[in-house]
């Protein structure tokens, strides 16, 4: 009897340098086109909603086009020079411009010393927090009746205390030169607490030995201060400057509630962008309404270029 010997069999691995087969992919968000059909509901929103209504009023910016007639006419650039010699516009982007500048410089000063408060680790934080950021959350029909009772002359929180200390009542809605300044106090209570966001999380992010290191050498507490916590705050604060500005130059809706569409005492309070919307909807003028809105516009552009130049010049 012959006995056969049987050796196991073994599968034979590929060599090692041997290419292996390439796996089937599907359709990939990189380098595909997947990533469109994702994009193309934002694109269709954003063209019926922002590029379509821009390009729409620029060339409506060239005809005297009205709300009461259903012919337009082709003036060319007759709006643009008729702004040029109206001095409505003048005055009303100076107003907004003095808004700008008088609501800027609190709106960061004020901010920051909040900001520096809370992270210096005072009691109650979540209170502090909560009680500097919640003015932000309210609407600005329920802002603007808030202070229209502060600052009312017959019943107002802010007279009644002038009265207590014996001081004259000020009349902060009828006075021709304070009427602007009412604006600006409501505002800074409204919307410092964005800032006052941006600048605590900023805080936060300064690494802790750098006070440690600076408190063993001995510096104190201004030194610190100005040697590592501003310095280390300049691209916040850059970023909160030119935030501020971009936001108080469209200032429109607090100043036409506080003063019921009246532009203050005087129209001392009414800015250029509600000087557009009485041209375009009480005067029916949607072309010159168009011209103004588009010269303010490139304004506002050519002021966020230039904050933008100058920041990155102040950058180390």
């Amino acid at each position: 009897m012959t006995a056969t010997n049987t050796a196991p069999t073994t599968a034979t691995a590929p060599p090692t340098g041997a290419p292996r087969p390439a796996a089937r992919r599907g359709p990939t968000l990189v380098g595909g086109r997947g990533g469109f059909w994702f994009v193309l509901p934002f694109l269709v929103v954003y063209a019926a909603f922002v590029l379509w209504p821009l390009l729409y009023g620029f060339g409506l910016s060239f005809f005297d086009t009205s709300l009461v007639r259903e012919e337009s006419r082709f003036v060319g650039l007759d709006n643009y020079a008729l702004l040029l010699s109206d001095p409505e516009v003048w005055r009303t982007l100076w107003v907004t411009i003095l808004f700008t500048i008088g609501s800027t410089i609190p709106l960061v000063l004020v901010a920051l010393v909040m900001a520096l408060l809370v992270q210096t680790g005072v009691g109650g934080q979540w209170f502090w927090r909560f009680a500097y950021f919640a003015p932000f959350l309210l609407p600005v029909a329920t802002v603007a009746l808030i202070w229209e009772w502060l600052f009312s002359g017959d019943f107002g929180l802010f007279n009644g205390i002038l009265a207590a200390v014996g001081l004259p009542p000020v009349g902060w809605l009828t006075d021709q030169s304070i009427g602007l300044w009412s604006v600006v106090i409501l505002t800074v209570w409204w919307t410092v607490g964005f800032n006052f966001l941006l600048y605590l999380a900023a805080l936060q992010a300064i690494p802790a030995q750098l006070y440690e290191a600076a408190e063993l050498d001995g510096a104190g507490g201004w030194r610190r201060l100005f040697s590592i916590t501003l310095p280390l705050l300049n691209r916040t604060t850059g970023l909160v400057v030119v935030l501020q500005v971009l936001a108080s130059l469209k200032l429109f809706d607090q100043a036409y509630i506080l003063y019921d569409a009246s532009g203050g005492p005087g129209g001392s309070a009414t800015p250029i962008l509600q000087y557009v919307y009485e041209t375009g909807f009480t005067d029916y003028r949607l072309g010159y309404a168009s011209a103004i809105s588009y010269v303010f516009f490139v304004l506002i552009i050519l002021i966020a270029l230039v904050q933008a130049r100058l920041s990155r010049r102040s950058e180390p």
